[in-house]
């Protein structure tokens, strides 16, 4: 097979096409677009912090444009839905149980998400819950009391909330849906009826296998070492699979400027012509969030976007770079820049209290252009009737935009 090269813009616009963040929307999202959207990038992570939409809302906003956050909700309390561990915490399809099953009954390497010696040690008091699940229903933890307030002051997880979350990992009970984003849990057997371990059980390789084809195709184009992150796969037997896949014509070789040997996923192939002709082009704007799959790997988005992030709600606010929640901008096919920002739902007002460009980046008519209708659109969609705007780079949103209150430097 004659090697094929590509330019790094046409890798990346390769990698926002299966990701489905290469053109805007065509049309408006429908209700079934959320578990579309989710196959395609086949993990969506979860996160809390809701300074602005919550991340997996956001995630799916980055790709269907307007939408209703709700329809995230009901499609995770229809069953299309499913939540775990996968990269992190995770929303996946309900037909991937299969895929994490394994996880579920192998708890001794699940690390700090499983404490064994608070299972063992409350033995008694888990069953009462279950017990309690199977003859009254569905549970949140905030169904259950505080016995006591913890001695640094501030409300210690409850004992109820650890025990679910063990069982929860432990694949006993399931999350059926999310009442004010808290999880509501049933009895696994009660969720999955048709299920049996005996029968249905993929062992552990078997099941890796089916995440790193999963993995490639959510991709596009990939290094091998950016397969196994993806799913926080440890250390897959990767040369034999990829000697295998091409065989079976998976994947195919690309050899991509700066990057080098690189893979490319069958599924890509109607996109690889244009892409070796410099044809395949990005029209895209959007406000991505830091658990974005494009992001999440810090160490691929450097690679491959030369776009150096780091989440900076966990630092000292004296000692961050950029701000609280920094989200990332997408342009075209680049990583731009980025935003710290804010919603104010009860005054209806996003407030962005920097944005910064990266190095390199020519304010153009384009950029800005692309740029104010992403963070209109991501501030509607918050219901945000206005836009307040700190620091921005001086050139940039030269034009007065309505409803936006702009301090430029």
């Amino acid at each position: 097979m004659p090697e094929l090269h590509l330019s790094l813009t046409a890798a990346r616009h390769l990698h926002l096409a299966a990701q489905g963040m290469l053109k805007k929307p065509r049309r408006r999202a429908q209700p079934e677009d959320v578990l579309k959207t989710i196959e395609r990038m086949s993990l969506l992570q979860i996160d809390t912090i809701n300074v602005v939409a919550r991340s997996p809302y956001l995630v799916l906003f980055s790709r269907l444009g307007d939408y209703p956050q709700t329809w995230l909700d009901d499609a995770l309390r229809r069953g299309e839905l499913m939540e775990y561990w996968a990269h992190e915490a995770c929303f996946l399809p309900r037909s991937d149980f299969s895929l994490v099953r394994h996880r579920m009954l192998a708890l001794d390497n699940m690390g700090w998400k499983y404490n064994r010696a608070w299972m063992d040690a409350h033995a008694s008091e888990i069953e009462a819950l279950i017990a309690h699940i199977s003859d009254n229903g569905p549970v949140r933890s905030a169904d259950f009391e505080h016995p006591r307030k913890g001695e640094s002051g501030w409300w210690e997880w409850k004992p109820h909330k650890r025990h679910l979350e063990g069982l929860f990992t432990a694949g006993k009970v399931m999350v059926i849906e999310r009442r004010n984003f808290q999880r509501v849990y049933d009895l696994t057997h009660r969720v999955m009826p048709h299920w049996d371990d005996e029968r249905d059980l993929l062992a552990r390789p078997e099941a890796e296998a089916v995440m790193l084809e999963n993995s490639a195709r959510s991709l596009g184009i990939f290094r091998p070492q950016w397969l196994a992150d993806y799913y926080r796969l440890r250390q897959p037997s990767l040369p034999a699979l990829l000697g295998r896949w091409l065989e079976e014509k998976r994947i195919v070789p690309v050899n991509v400027e700066t990057l080098g040997e690189m893979w490319l996923d069958s599924e890509l192939l109607p996109y690889l012509d244009a892409a070796v002709d410099g044809k395949l082009t990005a029209t895209h704007s959007a406000v991505l969030s830091p658990f974005d799959p494009v992001v999440w790997d810090r160490k691929r988005a450097e690679q491959l976007f030369g776009f150096t992030y780091r989440l900076e709600c966990y630092t000292p606010a004296p000692k961050r770079q950029y701000g609280y929640f920094v989200l990332p901008l997408l342009h075209q096919g680049k990583l731009v820049g980025r935003m710290d920002s804010k919603m104010h739902r009860k005054e209806g007002v996003l407030e962005i209290f920097a944005l910064y460009l990266e190095d390199g980046v020519r304010v153009s008519a384009s950029l800005e252009k692309g740029l104010t209708q992403a963070i209109n659109d991501f501030a509607r969609w918050q219901g945000a009737t206005r836009v307040r705007l700190g620091h921005v780079p001086s050139s940039l949103f030269a034009t007065k935009v309505e409803g936006w209150e702009i301090d430029a430097d």
